[in-house]
């Protein structure tokens, strides 16, 4: 088994290499679905952000209300901390366990985490970072998913920079150009994964 971190920034196009990669065999973690699943009602991490937010983050079918969360959180560094501190550990636990339920196998695993470079618990054997300029993430994500400007720069401004995110990568994959140059681009991540040692 061969475990290797995907990160980039908000309108990079990480999840556009994640399935490139996918699409060569390997198997995607992304911890933003396993958040979600461990953020469904009866789950304790939801239990948890209830607590803590109250159920103004609870939308009327039961469910966690994410727009509510989100206006809470990115206001307040010390909510966001909070919110943080319940969910973070536990994502990582999960996808800790996922990991080592691989190991022994010929599978390569993609451990797709936007938050990879603030975090420091997750198994992985080198670091793929999906970089762009951030004027070209926001543009993106302002004209592809209709979010507001402000919007966007304010929560990329509470990610890791683009510079710390390159520092930590072991291979960088350049998205600032059209879609088509990305996948010689995955070509070659993907003969890189194959040069790193089994787990």
């Amino acid at each position: 088994m061969r475990a290797i971190g995907l990160t980039g920034g908000m309108g990079c196009g990480k999840s556009t290499v994640a399935r490139l990669l996918a699409e060569r065999g390997a198997t995607v973690l992304d911890a933003d679905r396993i958040t979600r699943e461990l953020q469904r009602p009866g789950q304790p991490v939801f239990d948890a952000i209830v607590e803590r937010f109250g159920d103004e983050v609870v939308a009327p079918d039961g469910s966690l209300d994410r727009a509510a969360l989100a206006a809470v959180v990115f206001g307040d560094r010390a909510a966001l901390a909070d919110l943080e501190r319940l969910v973070h550990p536990e994502v990582a636990a999960a996808m800790g366990a996922r990991v080592a339920a691989a190991a022994g196998t010929d599978r390569v695993l993609v451990l797709d985490v936007p938050l990879l470079v603030e975090a420091t618990d997750y198994p992985v054997a080198g670091v793929v970072v999906v970089d762009c300029p951030v004027d070209t993430a926001v543009r993106r994500l302002v004209v592809h998913r209709g979010l507001a400007e402000a919007d966007v720069r304010a929560r990329i401004a509470r990610q890791a920079s683009r510079e710390e995110r390159l520092a930590r990568a072991d291979v960088v994959v350049d998205n600032a150009g059209p879609p088509e140059a990305l996948a010689p681009q995955v070509d070659r991540v993907w003969a890189w994964i194959q040069t790193l040692p089994d787990a």
